[in-house]
């Protein structure tokens, strides 16, 4: 045992012991894993696999009816939060980054998980590479291996961010102008449906997030759901203060009786104003963002232009 220990120390360094375990641990969690997440059957599941019919083509090929089952169901245990507000919340920010899959919570729960295993065995892979080499701290060790796991599990939820911010600003700056267009519909003998799949259906080319977002409200609408809850869906799974508001005018000039056109005129109107406002605002953020770089990039120069020459000289004087 101890000649072992001792040709492990030599090859991987004064730490080689605890890197081997720790690789062991990893891979024995990565075989228990699927054993102590595996879910039970569902009778249910089993009824309709019972029940799926087949059929030959032509040729003699099997075409089943019944589609494929998700592989990660049986991990959705795991995969999904328990708690019905943590998923709700979790789907609803999903949505409102642009991932609308019913599985959406569980792939990136599945996605966070394996960056996260990626990235220890990334990190100790490197850990014993470098233990090889040169001696490694206990500390500079625990970062060898931890910080590529903390990078990868928390890289998904920074793409999730950024993607949200994106998409809520896109939406944000188009909305104006899809209002305009809208008015124009309106006013010129369109209902507020038809005027919905026409702003969808011409602003999809620049403003895709928010075209998309109206052809999913127009759909819902010809399927025959109430107008109000798809309006509040639209809100929703937006998540801009914008079209909160859109919708709520949209709602009480219907509730009320009040001409849509006249709404839209007011709203679309204060819309431009608003984004006139947040350009200004852009604007006069921009001198003092750039206060900070210009004195960096122009006062060493000029120190060094005139106080450069007299220290040099003093320098000269007194040597």
């Amino acid at each position: 045992m101890e000649a072992i220990q001792t040709a492990i120390s030599d090859a991987l360094g004064p730490f080689g012991p605890l890197i081997i375990v720790g690789l062991l641990g990893v891979f024995l969690i990565l075989l228990t894993l699927p054993v102590l997440l595996k879910r039970e059957e569902d009778p249910l599941d089993k009824l309709r696999a019972g029940n799926t019919v087949s059929s030959k083509n032509a040729k003699g090929e099997k075409l089943r009816s019944a589609s494929s089952k998700d592989k990660l169901e049986k991990y959705s245990n795991f995969l999904e939060p328990q708690n019905e507000e943590e998923f709700s919340a979790a789907k609803l920010k999903l949505m409102q980054a642009g991932y609308r899959s019913q599985n959406a919570v569980r792939i990136y729960n599945f996605i966070q998980f394996a960056l996260g295993i990626f990235g220890l065995v990334a990190g100790t892979i490197y850990a014993m590479i470098q233990a090889s080499q040169v001696t490694v701290g206990t500390q500079q060790l625990i970062l060898m291996i931890g910080v590529p796991g903390a990078i990868g599990y928390v890289l998904p939820k920074y793409w999730v961010a950024r993607r949200l911010a994106t998409r809520q600003k896109e939406i944000t700056n188009a909305f104006p102008d899809c209002l305009d267009m809208m008015l124009v519909c309106v006013e010129a003998g369109q209902s507020l449906d038809q005027a919905i799949l026409r702003v969808s259906a011409e602003m999809r080319a620049g403003f895709p997030d928010l075209a998309e977002e109206f052809e999913i409200v127009s759909q819902e609408a010809k399927a025959g759901k109430d107008k109000t809850s798809v309006l509040k869906d639209m809100s929703d799974r937006c998540g801009v203060q914008d079209i909160t508001s859109f919708v709520t005018v949209l709602v009480q000039s219907q509730q009320f009786g009040t001409s849509i056109a006249d709404a839209l005129r007011v709203y679309s109107a204060e819309m431009r104003d608003k984004r006139v406002m947040r350009a200004e605002e852009a604007a006069n953020k921009l001198p003092t963002k750039m206060t900070l770089a210009t004195m960096m990039l122009t006062v060493p120069p000029l120190m060094a232009i005139l106080i450069g020459p007299s220290i040099h000289a003093i320098v000269v004087n007194l040597t």
